[in-house]
C-alpha cells in the first residue's frame, strides 16, 4: 500500500467518525435530513465568503459555510412553528433555496474560479494527499487529515462534556426544560456542530458522502443497540467501516472513492436492517411467527377451557375436531398442540386433550385480560 492509499482511508476514516458523533443524535430526534440541508447549503456560506476574500484558502470561508449551515437550521425551525408546514417540508423549502442562489452566484460571477459544483457535491478523496500541510519547509501531511481529525477530536470532547444534556435533551425536552436545560440552547449547539463537521468534511468528501456519513451509520447503530453510548460508539465504527471497505470497492472497481463509500455506508445500514437482533427485518418476521404461535396455544387452552365448563362437550376435546371447532387445518391444529404439549399447556391420552394447570392458568389470563 503506497502513502497516499494510506492518507485517503486516514482521512476517510476520521470524518467518517467526525461525522457519526453528531448524526447519532440527528436521528434520534428524528432530524436526519437536516444533514442534507446543512451540507448542501452552506455553498452559499463558501460563495460569499469568497466574494469577500478572493481567496479559497481563507478562513472567512469556513465560518461563512458554518453560518450558513447555522442560518439553515433556524430557518427551517422558524418554519415548522409556525405550524403551516412539517418540518421535512421546511427542510425541502429551505435548503434548495440557500443551494440554487450559492450555484448561480458561482455560475454568474465566479466561472473563472476553481470553485466547482461538481466537486462540491461529490468530493474527490484521491486529491486530498495533494493538499499538504507545510510548516517551516517541514510537509507534515495532508491537510484534510488534521481538518478531519480536529474536528473528531471537538466532537468527541462536546459529546463527552455535554453527555446528559444531549440525551436528556433529545429524548424528553419538556423535562430538560423543568430541570433548568435550555432545549433551544442545546438544539442550536448540536446544529452548530452539525455544521462545522459538515463544514470540514465536504472540502474532503464531498456533500453526498457527508451526508452518507452522517446518517447511515447513526440509523445503522440504531437497529442494532438501545444504548446511546453503545450506539455512539458503534455509529463511529460503522462509519469507519463504509470508508475503509468503500476505498477498496473503488480501488477494485476503478470507481469513485466518494461514490463507493456512500455505497457500503448504504450496504452496513441494509445488513443491520436485515439483521439486527431486536429491530430487523428476519427478527421481526421470527417475532410475527413466534406470537402467531403462541395466539394459537392461547386459544386453544380457551377452547379446552370452555369445554371443561361444559361437560357434554366432551366429545369435543379430540385432537381430530380442533380443524371444525376452530376452523384450523388439521397440519395447523397438530402443531399448535404439539407446540403446546412442549410448553406443558396440555396432555394427550388416548386422543384426548386436557388442560394441565399451567394451561389452564394461561387460558383464565387470557380471558381476564
Amino acid at each position: 500500500m503506497t502513502a497516499p492509499q494510506i492518507e485517503i482511508q486516514l482521512i476517510a476514516a476520521i470524518v467518517a467518525a467526525a461525522c457519526a458523533l453528531p448524526g447519532a443524535f440527528l436521528v434520534l430526534r428524528r432530524m436526519a435530513l437536516i444533514s442534507d440541508a446543512i451540507s448542501h447549503a452552506m455553498l452559499l456560506g463558501i460563495v460569499v465568503g469568497f466574494f469577500l476574500t478572493e481567496d479559497l484558502n481563507s478562513p472567512l470561508l469556513i465560518l461563512g459555510a458554518t453560518l450558513t449551515g447555522l442560518l439553515t437550521a433556524l430557518l427551517v425551525e422558524l418554519l415548522n412553528r409556525t405550524g403551516l408546514v412539517r418540518e421535512d417540508a421546511a427542510i425541502g423549502l429551505v435548503f434548495p433555496a440557500l443551494f440554487s442562489i450559492g450555484v448561480i452566484l458561482i455560475s454568474r460571477y465566479a466561472g473563472s474560479v476553481h470553485l466547482d459544483t461538481d466537486v462540491v457535491l461529490l468530493g474527490e478523496l484521491a486529491f486530498a494527499p495533494f493538499d499538504r500541510v507545510v510548516v517551516a519547509g517541514w510537509d507534515i501531511g495532508p491537510k484534510g487529515l488534521y481538518a478531519g481529525g480536529i474536528i473528531l477530536l471537538i466532537n468527541a470532547a462536546l459529546v463527552a462534556l455535554f453527555y446528559k444534556e444531549l440525551k436528556l435533551a433529545t429524548f424528553d425536552p419538556g423535562l430538560a426544560a423543568a430541570l433548568g436545560f435550555s432545549p433551544a440552547v442545546i438544539h442550536y449547539g448540536l446544529m452548530g456542530v452539525t455544521s462545522l463537521t459538515a463544514v470540514g468534511a465536504f472540502d474532503s468528501v464531498g456533500a453526498i458522502l457527508t451526508v452518507a456519513l452522517f446518517i447511515a451509520p447513526a440509523a445503522a447503530a440504531y437497529l442494532l443497540t438501545d444504548d446511546l453510548a453503545r450506539m455512539l460508539l458503534l455509529s463511529a465504527g460503522l462509519g469507519v467501516a463504509a470508508a475503509l471497505s468503500g476505498y477498496w470497492l473503488a480501488f477494485l472497481l476503478d470507481a469513485s472513492i466518494a461514490g463507493s463509500m456512500a455505497t457500503m455506508a448504504g450496504v452496513i445500514f441494509g445488513l443491520a436492517w436485515c439483521f439486527a437482533p431486536e429491530r430487523g427485518l428476519l427478527a421481526g418476521q421470527r417475532r410475527r411467527v413466534r406470537q402467531r404461535w403462541e395466539f394459537a396455544q392461547r386459544m386453544l387452552a380457551i377452547h379446552l377451557l370452555n369445554h371443561e365448563r361444559q361437560p357434554g362437550a366432551e366429545p369435543e376435546l379430540q385432537v381430530e375436531h380442533l380443524w371444525q371447532e376452530l376452523r384450523w387445518d388439521r397440519e395447523f391444529a397438530t402443531r399448535v398442540v404439539s407446540l403446546a404439549e412442549g410448553r406443558g399447556l396440555v396432555t394427550r391420552q388416548n386422543g384426548r386433550l386436557e388442560l394441565t394447570d399451567r394451561g389452564r392458568l394461561l387460558a383464565q389470563e387470557s380471558l381476564l385480560a
